[in-house]
């Protein structure tokens, strides 16, 4: 009988060694669970609202924009040569009936004369978000702007060519762009020419005509005018420089100082080397029996935006051309 129960034993123990392992259950995974019904742990977070930019303007009020202005109009001439240098072209929704350069502005809607009434029914109608005032406008104009709930800055004429740079930065805060590569090479080709001009002794005498209208008494420019400030770092002498502003000389006055050029500003107007002799006494000057009586484009002086390097640069070289051969 113990024998028989061994065997039953040794039997069984075999018959387990050779069963298949069980294998364990894996639940199927859904794989049609839509996206909607996945659960969130934590709640989104809102991105931050961006920032309220503020600004104190040339008339030193304080400017505010929700952020970088997308649509502007600017009122002045130079302000559109700014706007446009510093990559902000696409932006300009309105300009003034001078702004003439570069030729991209003159595809722009057209707001009529800023020195005459403001169109400010077709300025609404263009919905700015900025308006790009200079000092050829007025504080009138800007309040009756204001007054029509319209953002307004004000930007002040500079005075030297860091302030220039200056306000291209401001400009370019406003409508977020960055002009740092602008103004390091408007810096790099002023002190290219600084380099040829400082080292200079002698400055011949210069007459620069801003309007000739009055051929016995015309207007030019004295001190405290960018006109001045580049005539003498091109490397001349500005005949009126003792006086302030924008003065009448005489023709006696120009003759008793006998310049060595004159630069003809108002040369757009018609006047020219021929109409310069003709007047009394002139055929005796410098300027005008060697030949130095000279046109010049106004805009390169009377913008005080990007340009006013080109101007540098082109009253250097008639100048001192030999510096620039």
């Amino acid at each position: 009988m113990l024998r028989k129960t061994l065997l039953i034993t040794l039997l069984i123990a075999l018959l387990a060694a050779c069963a298949p392992q069980a294998t364990p259950t894996v639940a199927p995974v859904a794989t049609d669970v839509p996206a909607t019904e996945v659960v969130m742990t934590e709640a989104p977070t809102e991105a931050p609202a961006p920032a309220m930019l503020s600004f104190t303007d040339g008339l030193g009020r304080e400017v505010k924009l929700d952020g970088p202005a997308q649509y502007v109009i600017s009122l002045a001439p130079s302000n559109t040569e700014i706007l446009f240098a510093i990559g902000a072209g696409s932006q300009v929704v309105g300009r003034d009936a001078y702004s003439d350069y570069p030729a991209e502005a003159r595809d722009v809607t057209d707001i009529g004369d800023t020195y005459a009434d403001l169109n400010t029914e077709l300025i609404v109608s263009l919905k700015p978000d900025l308006i790009l005032a200079a000092e050829i406008n007025t504080a009138e104009q800007v309040k009756v702007l204001e007054d029509l709930g319209l953002t307004v800055y004000y930007l002040k004429n500079p005075l030297t060519l860091e302030e220039m740079y200056t306000n291209l930065e401001i400009v370019a805060q406003l409508t977020g762009k960055d002009a740092t590569a602008l103004i390091d090479s408007l810096k790099a080709r002023v002190a290219a020419v600084d380099e040829k001009i400082m080292p200079l002794s002698s400055r011949p005498g210069v007459f620069y005509e801003i309007d000739g209208t009055d051929p016995a008494k015309p207007y030019t420019a004295g001190s405290g005018t960018f006109i001045n400030l580049l005539i003498e770092r091109a490397g001349g002498h500005n005949i009126a420089s003792d006086i302030e502003g924008y003065p009448q000389l005489s023709l006696e006055q120009v003759v008793a100082a006998d310049p060595a050029f004159i630069i003809l500003g108002d040369s757009a107007f018609g006047v020219t080397a021929e109409s310069i002799a003709a007047r009394p006494g002139w055929e005796n000057l410098s300027a005008v029996k060697n030949g130095q009586v000279l046109p010049f484009d106004d805009n390169l002086l009377s913008r005080p935006g990007p340009r006013l390097v080109d101007g540098l640069e082109a009253l250097a070289e008639l100048l001192r051309p030999e510096l620039f051969k």
